[in-house]
């Protein structure tokens, strides 16, 4: 069985789903979790890809710009630093071995090279259901995690009744 499971995490709606089922698959086969966020600038919450004006009249102006994007970024990593902290608690309050790792970067091939790197024997992804035009030009992370990853991968559709997130409580009169 799985020993060893990444899970993908991003900042959509669906992330609290995704890992609320790798916390009751993990405990199910005493598996370490892995909480794998990337940080990209088409993520939600990001501030975006900087754009530079081709206009430069006033340089001070470009440069604080940029500085202002820079703090928007490293207040963007930061929230989500917090957040990967906070899953982690939740792992560790129920019994779940854990880590995390945050890199920034494109999604799906830092994915599957953090999986391969950790040892992964299962990449648990979830999927945003795109499908058409909106795949073509914003891509899909599980699609491409399914055809590249060296492991298993488990893709996890959004539920319309969304599996709450397990709680020490609730591990303990399971057990």
């Amino acid at each position: 069985m799985f020993k060893k499971i990444l899970v993908a995490l991003d900042n959509s709606a669906h992330r609290q789903e995704v890992l609320a089922q790798a916390l009751n698959l993990a405990q199910a086969t005493q598996a370490s979790l892995m909480l794998c966020h990337v940080l990209s600038a088409y993520e939600e919450g990001s501030p975006g890809i900087p754009i530079r004006s081709y206009q430069a009249y006033y340089p001070v102006l470009e440069d604080s710009t940029w500085r202002l994007y820079q703090k928007h970024w490293e207040e963007f990593e930061a929230q989500s630093m917090a957040q990967l902290r906070q899953e982690l608690d939740i792992a560790r309050s129920i019994g779940v071995e854990a880590e995390f790792s945050q890199s920034s970067g494109e999604p799906a091939p830092t994915i599957c090279s953090v999986a391969d790197s950790w040892g992964a024997d299962l990449i648990m992804v979830g999927s945003h259901g795109r499908r058409g035009l909106s795949e073509l030009l914003l891509g899909s992370v599980s699609n491409y995690v399914m055809h590249h990853a060296k492991c298993s991968v488990m893709v996890v559709h959004h539920q319309p009744g969304q599996t709450p997130l397990p709680t020490a409580a609730a591990a303990s009169t399971s057990a």
